[in-house]
């Protein structure tokens, strides 16, 4: 499968794209597939690190936090759901997909939980690649974190991503960061699960809308007085949620 995608990465012809100064990361241990990778990103612009395993990885993330984070999960699974944790805890604010051989639901789903934006099956077409790429830094970037929100004792700066909560920093995950700061954009208005599966992960048809119920519950449970009883991130029957600042 590996090779197929690399003949399809190297053959994919090169359209002249705008410049760009965003930075990949790509963790990769298969030196064909880091080659083909390199090729492909460069002739979009992009100016892309590798790292030959996940160590010397989150080493570099730690270091210079990138644009965007690809890791190939060519690794026990159990190592990989460590790795996703490592990388929320070292750079909650830098999407990163996963390209894995496995196109196992359950799998897609756990990853994604435990705060993937992507997750991207092996052999993949070279330009849908470019293309999830493009879309993970756009959802990450300035444009959409370029307002600020305060209700009650809470407060959040989306420009550098600063959660607080009587003046103490709360913890978000890239994914409940999201969440929030698409929920303030369209205040009082009812979000179906679907919606915000489509603006917060990118799918239009994603495998389980429970990521949401959970992603609400935790976010009521650092921001609400009283979780059990919210009054900021409210359920709308049949619908969604609704954010009242």
């Amino acid at each position: 499968m590996a090779t197929t995608t690399v003949t399809a990465i190297l053959n994919s012809p090169n359209e002249p794209r705008p410049i760009r100064v965003d930075r990949v990361l790509v963790i990769e241990n298969d030196s064909d597939l880091q080659r083909a990778l390199q090729t492909l990103f460069s002739s979009e612009g992009y100016e892309v690190e590798i790292a030959g395993d996940a160590r010397e990885g989150l080493e570099i993330l730690r270091k210079r936090p990138p644009s965007a984070l690809i890791v190939d999960l060519g690794i026990p699974r159990s190592f990989g759901y460590d790795v996703c944790e490592e990388i929320v805890r070292l750079a909650p604010q830098v999407p990163f997909m996963i390209l894995s051989p496995k196109s196992d639901i359950l799998d897609k789903i756990i990853f994604l939980e435990k705060g993937a934006d992507d997750y991207v099956t092996i052999p993949f077409p070279p330009r849908e690649l470019v293309a999830r790429l493009r879309s993970l830094i756009r959802r990450a970037g300035p444009d959409s974190r370029e307002f600020t929100c305060v209700f009650e004792e809470v407060a959040v700066d989306f420009s550098g991503m600063i959660v607080t909560r009587r003046g103490e920093r709360i913890p978000l995950t890239t994914k409940e960061f999201k969440t929030l700061a698409f929920m303030a954009k369209h205040a009082h208005q009812a979000l179906s699960r679907d919606e915000l599966l489509n603006e917060v992960w990118g799918y239009t048809n994603y495998p389980c809308t429970r990521t949401v119920d959970n992603h609400i519950l935790r976010l009521r449970q650092k921001l609400e007085t009283d979780p059990s009883h919210p009054s900021h991130f409210l359920t709308v029957r049949g619908v969604g949620y609704r954010f009242v600042p």
